[in-house]
């Protein structure tokens, strides 16, 4: 299992678990400040490595009405201004080719939508930046699938991937998160990270949004944990119910200290040495 180094965060190999959280997208430059500092302040205090992930622009809505954030070049200088202010990396995703020169000025990882996880010519552009690239498993895509979009990442001589599990389409307006795929893709020797919260979105289950199931984040982060993986994906909000997005399947920000701690826990066992089975 290949070790990644983002700032002071390692991530895989023998390392523990890793957190990557925020709000889905960027609201404001205070919204996204304050939401920083507490996590900092949590992840601080039960010690797990924390990096911050919110997005400029969510260009996958289901609604032409949806909020998307806040633009791309606002949406930089606030994450940078996150960066330098707490000295955290930060995490955002692009859906546009032309947009990856100005993120990867600021962005410690650049990620690839779900919906984009097949688009080559995006993903080797973002690859040759030689960025940390965290690829969002598409829910159309088996776990061995994810082969070839190493591969195709490789191909640039970058090695510094991460794999994002975030469901599988499990009939209309659902996803199922199938544990088997964590050790499947870890497998192919690069980290990889659960969605604990977009796992349980309901797409365009509410007609002109989708839906979501937060009521379940505790019981599928515990279980992808305990099967095995280097870090949970998690966005996070102080009012899910008030977000512009996402906010169904968001967790509230005051049910994440408990939830890390347990998990910390889980974590601790399941990389204990253990006797081959």
């Amino acid at each position: 299992m290949k070790e990644i180094i983002v700032g002071k965060v390692k991530i895989g190999g023998e390392n523990p678990l890793i957190l990557i959280a925020g709000p889905c997208v960027i609201e404001s430059e205070k919204s996204a400040l304050d939401t920083a500092e507490k996590l900092k302040d949590i992840c601080k205090e039960i010690n797990i490595p924390l990096i911050y992930k919110s997005s400029y622009d969510k260009a996958n809505r289901t609604s032409v009405k949806s909020f998307r954030g806040v633009g791309l070049k606002k949406g930089l200088k606030i994450l940078k201004k996150v960066r330098d202010k707490f000295n955290i990396p930060v995490l955002s995703d692009i859906h546009k080719e032309e947009d990856i020169k100005e993120a990867a000025d600021v962005l410690d990882i650049i990620q690839i939508p779900a919906f984009l996880s097949r688009q080559t010519d995006l993903i080797i552009k973002v690859a040759k930046t030689g960025r940390v690239v965290n690829v969002k498993k598409g829910q159309f895509l088996a776990p061995w699938d994810v082969k070839n979009i190493i591969k195709k990442i490789e191909s640039t001589g970058n090695k510094k991937i991460l794999i994002t599990e975030r469901g599988v389409s499990f009939g209309y307006n659902n996803l199922i998160a199938d544990m088997r795929s964590l050790p499947i893709m870890r497998g192919f020797g690069h980290p990889v990270i659960f969605d604990a919260t977009h796992s349980l979105q309901l797409p365009g289950g509410a007609g002109n949004s989708s839906g979501g199931q937060r009521e379940f984040v505790p019981h599928i982060t515990r279980a992808a944990v305990a099967t095995g993986c280097d870090g949970i994906f998690m966005e996070v909000h102080p009012d899910p119910d008030k977000a512009p997005c996402d906010g169904p399947n968001m967790l509230k920000m005051d049910n994440l200290p408990s939830l890390l701690k347990q998990i910390k826990e889980i974590d601790r066992v399941v990389k204990s040495p253990l006797a081959p089975l």
